[in-house]
């Protein structure tokens, strides 16, 4: 039990931060200045719900897709890692300003959920990472703690507009930094797994 426990809350910890949930906090923030708190709320839920959906599919169906189109696992690694470490270094030195062409009442799913939570990075991320899940207890665990990582970030976006006024905005926007280096290191790690397996194979 004591196992099952320590690989839940490491992967939920690997997913909170793949998410980079202070990123996603400071994106709100801009995309929703003249929204009340009950519609930051309502959008909040929206776009957890979107990401959470869209978080199942990809981490759940990547050995089918890996099947279907012939790319080994190692190869994704070390693809998925390459735009993961770029979305990173986005984080550190990006902008998060909200883009001013978006309309504010249809911004849950686009652009919020995918791809500003759900990046390519990201996504290749959680292809890799559910398609080196092997056993039952652990496909079970890893959804359970997906679940939690994803709600935890929807907690942080329902609360939003009490963290800014808590921490302020240059306290989000350091946390968000910080965030990249952790994805960063993550990125680093998928696609040094990728390389020694691939060269150990040859």
């Amino acid at each position: 039990m004591n196992d099952y426990t320590n690989y839940f809350f490491t992967i939920m910890v690997r997913f909170f931060f793949l998410l980079t949930p202070f990123f996603v906090l400071s994106t709100f923030l801009a995309m929703t200045p003249e929204l009340t708190a009950a519609q930051r709320r309502t959008t909040a839920i929206r776009v957890t719900l979107a990401v959470l959906v869209t978080c199942f599919v990809l981490y759940s169906f990547g050995n089918t897709l890996f099947s279907l189109f012939g790319i080994t696992l190692d190869s994704f690694r070390i693809g998925a890692g390459s735009l993961l470490f770029l979305s990173a270094v986005h984080m550190v030195h990006g902008d998060d300003s909200a883009p001013p062409s978006e309309k504010r009442e249809a911004i849950s799913v686009v652009p919020l959920a995918i791809p500003i939570t759900v990046g390519p990075g990201t996504t290749g991320a959680l292809l890799v990472m559910g398609a080196e899940v092997q056993q039952n207890w652990q496909i079970f665990v890893g959804c359970a703690a997906l679940a939690a990582a994803v709600l935890c970030v929807g907690a942080l976006l329902v609360g939003a507009s009490f963290i800014e006024h808590l921490v302020g905005k240059k306290g989000i926007t350091i946390l968000s930094k910080l965030t990249g280096l952790f994805v960063a290191a993550l990125a680093a790690q998928i696609v040094f797994t990728g390389v020694r397996n691939f060269l150990t194979v040859k």
